[in-house]
């Protein structure tokens, strides 16, 4: 009797504590879920805004959600003055195509080259030949589908070529290059792929139509409305931002997580100190130090990226965390096998710190993208030095409230979406990223 006494004690104990949890879990699902509606609720006020018509309804707020009459004015008036549309399409088909060729020409290429002898100069007489071919073609069908002409165009010509050339070849070369044996020494790092030709075909394809869209926009440029151009700076801004602080970022945390030299830690308590002050301390000496190199005003985007950039590598601490997971013993054994420091860094690090190398993108990318204080007291003024965070801003401001807040909620719905898009697609590195450079510090 004692023992099943106990026991059906011990049942009832088990079953108070499961209904316990089911109701501290529920409260925290609840909980959550309201302050998820609460977030979401002014961002799909923002969405259902920037369909109400300004021409048709009240334009500035209302005390009605649902607009009375669904329309995309406030998204044409945008675009209003510009041939974003149909040179973005004429831009994806010459790039599409331009990549294309390209990518075929390096292909035969490296056909090439496998049956020949791979001298130095049957390299540079293949890739080169291959890669101005691929200039030639691309610049032709420019000519032909956006209205572009050589005339007074020859320094934008020299300027193309020279990124074509820089770019191809780093691409090519890439493309064309075989598994050192260093690699094939390294256990699981090189893993024989009867796909990999196929993938870097593709790869390369991809980084082709890229350069080429870039170069489209440097030999016929769009004609901008004053939305599209404040967009455009923020893009070039943001992405410029990215891919610097990115390297900066990554290549001060790896020095700092595998090199041992005197001064490190004062370095790093300094740098810990020094980040304790905000960045808004130094505004006014950073806006008289841009404004003698002329990089204020009609300067301010390079002037935004020099400031992005700048003091990036102060931010190394999470990436820092995350190689230090990463075993010594493998650059320990590459560095037996004759690697540098940088070959170890870029050949063994770098893939498997993928997400580490995604997070810092992010981060970088994120924090111009959204940025008001330094746009605006940076480009002070000049509209055509505007983000569109500072634009979206006058607008509401200067002009009218009333017929330009449902102009200025259709702006910051395109604003979010390359934001979460990333987020979407990134999210599970995003969170690897942070949860592995919090590990070790």
């Amino acid at each position: 009797m004692t023992n099943n006494a106990n026991v059906a004690a011990g049942q009832q104990k088990l079953r108070s504590k499961k209904g316990h949890e089911r109701r501290v879990n529920g409260t925290i699902y609840t909980v959550l879920t309201v302050m998820s509606i609460v977030w979401l609720v002014p961002f799909v006020f923002l969405v259902l805004q920037s369909f109400r018509s300004y021409k048709l309804e009240k334009g500035g707020m209302v005390d009605y959600l649902l607009p009375k009459h669904f329309s995309l004015d406030n998204y044409a008036f945008l675009f209003e003055g510009s041939n974003f549309f149909s040179w973005l399409g004429k831009a994806l088909i010459v790039a599409l195509v331009a990549a294309a060729v390209a990518a075929v020409l390096i292909h035969l290429c490296a056909k090439l080259l496998d049956r020949g002898e791979d001298s130095h100069g049957r390299r540079i007489a293949l890739i080169g030949g291959s890669l101005l071919a691929g200039f030639v073609a691309l610049v032709a069908m420019t000519m032909a589908m956006q209205g572009f002409t050589l005339a007074g165009s020859w320094k934008n010509l020299a300027i193309s070529l020279l990124l074509y050339a820089l770019a191809g070849w780093i691409m090519a070369r890439v493309y064309l290059k075989q598994d050192s044996k260093l690699l094939r020494t390294i256990p699981g790092y090189v893993l024989e792929d009867k796909h990999q030709g196929i993938k870097k075909f593709c790869a390369m394809f991809a980084e082709f139509g890229a350069l080429a869209l870039i170069i489209q926009c440097i030999l016929a440029p769009m004609t901008m409305s004053q939305y599209v151009r404040w967009y455009g700076n923020t893009l070039t801004i943001a992405l410029f931002t990215a891919v610097i602080q990115t390297a900066i970022v990554l290549s001060v945390s790896y020095s700092l997580s595998r090199l041992r030299f005197k001064g490190r830690k004062l370095i790093m308590n300094v740098v810990l100190i020094l980040g304790l002050f905000p960045g808004f301390l130094t505004m006014i000496t950073l806006y008289f130090l841009l404004k003698q190199l002329g990089l204020t005003q009609a300067g301010a985007v390079p002037g935004l990226i020099l400031i992005y950039c700048a003091s990036s590598g102060m931010g190394y601490y999470i990436s820092k965390g995350f190689f230090d997971t990463i075993p010594k013993s493998l650059d320990e054994s590459a560095r037996i096998d004759g690697a540098t420091r940088f070959q170890v860094f870029l050949k063994i690090i770098m893939p498997l710190a993928k997400p580490i190398v995604i997070y810092t993108i992010l981060m970088a990318f994120m924090a111009p993208w959204g940025d008001y204080v330094f746009a605006s007291y940076v480009a002070f003024g000049h509209q055509d030095g505007y983000n569109v965070a500072v634009g979206l801003y006058n607008w509401v401001n200067t002009n009218d409230f009333q017929n330009y807040f449902t102009r200025f909620c259709a702006g910051g719905v395109l604003v979010a979406v390359p934001i979460t898009a990333l987020f979407l697609a990134l999210q599970k590195y995003y969170v690897e990223g942070v949860t592995g450079g919090a590990v070790k510090g």
